[in-house]
């Protein structure tokens, strides 16, 4: 084989594991040490025995639009809730989604000012069908098997309080709702290796964040009601990672105020977890790494949204990728 025809086989390999341009680009950043020791101050929470990716930013309400375009012409498990059009329901602060057409063609868009901010109204019934529809490739088609019903969760048709709860992650999950110490040791684990170090706030600090949206961002600032919203109406909400030197020791943005966000435990009566405090919640003391709060998971509200995680890349397929162009490399050097 000359050089130009092994170089397009590698060429070739390499654009066949990239696979095919997705709608939605979910930006994660990746969270190393394993098996860390979890948060001895507040309950343990935090240690998690592999490397995983998080959402950077969570779910926005262009990145959902693209997901309801997607599975929602026919909304079988109601997906879209009406109170999400803040236009026809301003009182209600929705992220300004909205829905044209009738069943069976159904069409969503979102205002390019509001679409890069948080969705919400979103249950965790909604959010375990993103994560699925994720898992499956963001494919198109109406909500089912191998849509928004299998992937990293088997819901079939679970709309009810009891069945969700009774909903678990299934073995070979790709994207996912985060479990608690998924979620926790991005928030506050200092990234300092396997230790039990933690930070009281996800802005990498001890220090309560202000409520501020200052530009430049000069650090430990969140979207939290104190004497005031971080910002007003229309939006409350700001587009994430507003605050652009406030992240967490891994780099996500967020993960305290502008929406509580959906965690995957069951706790009291079949509700489930939600963390980090909301754009309405008074004081810092809703992000502060104590602080956890539950809804029955049929439940959507202006002020919840969520943020998926996803397992890393298997090695094998980049090492596959890395052994054709070695093999090319090879054949140069042998002058063939």
């Amino acid at each position: 084989m000359n050089d130009s025809r092994a170089l397009v086989s590698v060429t070739v390999l390499i654009g066949l594991l990239a696979g095919p341009a997705l709608a939605v680009n979910i930006e994660t950043v990746p969270v190393g040490n394993p098996g860390n020791a979890g948060d001895s101050r507040y309950g343990g929470y935090g240690s998690v025995a592999y490397t995983y990716n998080i959402g950077k930013y969570e779910v926005t309400a262009g990145q959902y639009a693209e997901f309801l375009n997607a599975v929602a012409k026919t909304d079988t498990y109601g997906l879209y809730n009406e109170l999400m059009d803040y236009d026809s329901n301003p009182s209600w602060v929705g992220c300004n989604i909205k829905r044209s057409g009738s069943p069976g063609s159904y069409t969503y868009s979102v205002p390019p000012d509001w679409a890069n901010r948080p969705v919400n109204y979103v249950s965790w019934g909604d959010a375990a069908r993103f994560a699925n529809w994720l898992h499956n490739g963001q494919p198109t088609g109406a909500q089912g098997p191998g849509t928004t019903e299998t992937g990293a969760y088997t819901l079939n048709g679970a709309v009810t309080d009891v069945a969700l709860a009774a909903v678990t992650r299934n073995a070979g999950w790709e994207w996912a709702i985060p479990t608690e110490d998924e979620w926790y040791k991005a928030a506050y684990h200092k990234n300092d290796g396997v230790t039990g170090n933690y930070w009281e706030y996800p802005t990498g600090s001890n220090t309560p964040p202000s409520n501020q949206l200052i530009d430049p961002d000069p650090g430990n600032n969140a979207t939290f009601y104190e004497n005031g919203p971080t910002i007003g109406g229309p939006y409350y909400r700001t587009e994430v990672g507003a605050h652009e030197n406030s992240e967490s020791p891994y780099g996500t943005f967020d993960q305290g105020g502008n929406v509580m966000e959906w965690n995957e435990p069951v706790l009291y009566n079949w509700q489930r977890l939600l963390r980090g405090g909301s754009y309405g919640h008074n004081g810092a003391s809703f992000l502060h790494a104590s602080e956890r709060d539950s809804l029955p998971p049929t439940l959507e509200f202006a002020n919840v949204g969520f943020r998926v995680v996803q397992v890393p890349e298997p090695a094998s397929m980049a090492l596959l990728a890395l052994a054709g162009i070695g093999m090319l490399a090879r054949r140069r050097g042998h002058g063939r």
